[in-house]
């Protein structure tokens, strides 16, 4: 069998995560101490350190803020894919997550483009909002 370097291998604190992305939840942790809302998911709030943090599904929904799209990557799977784009996005719950966009030419993409999520094989990428994230 050929190694994925493309789907995660869940742990122990990680399972909730990654089962809730298979259903097409987003998961985040926020903290109970600060409110403040994390990702990628920890067991303490990376700002005051509080072990008081919780799971609680995301809207989805994120904009743009940076990408590129990669031309070159030998590794499989990847290599069949290419050009594809690497990105950050905003949460609309606040935090910034590097994922990939989906369904969008990439001569399309802007920043400040707004983002839903989609989850192939149970892992949550990034489409534009609408039809036109359908049509590409």
């Amino acid at each position: 069998m050929t190694a994925r370097f493309d789907l995660p291998e869940a742990d122990a604190f990680t399972r909730t995560y990654w089962d809730a992305a298979e259903r097409g939840v987003l998961l985040l942790r926020r903290c109970g101490a600060c409110d403040r809302v994390h990702h990628y998911p920890r067991e303490f709030c990376p700002r005051c350190w509080s072990e008081d943090v919780s799971w609680f599904a995301a809207t989805g929904r994120a904009r743009l803020y940076t990408w590129s799209v990669v031309h070159r990557n030998d590794l499989p799977p990847f290599k069949e894919r290419i050009p594809y784009a690497a990105a950050v996005v905003d949460l609309a719950e606040g935090p910034r997550m590097m994922t990939e966009i989906v369904d969008c030419a990439h001569g399309e993409l802007r920043a400040g483009l707004e983002l839903e999520a989609v989850f192939p094989e149970g892992v949550p990428k990034f489409r534009p909002v609408g039809p036109a994230g359908r049509d590409t």
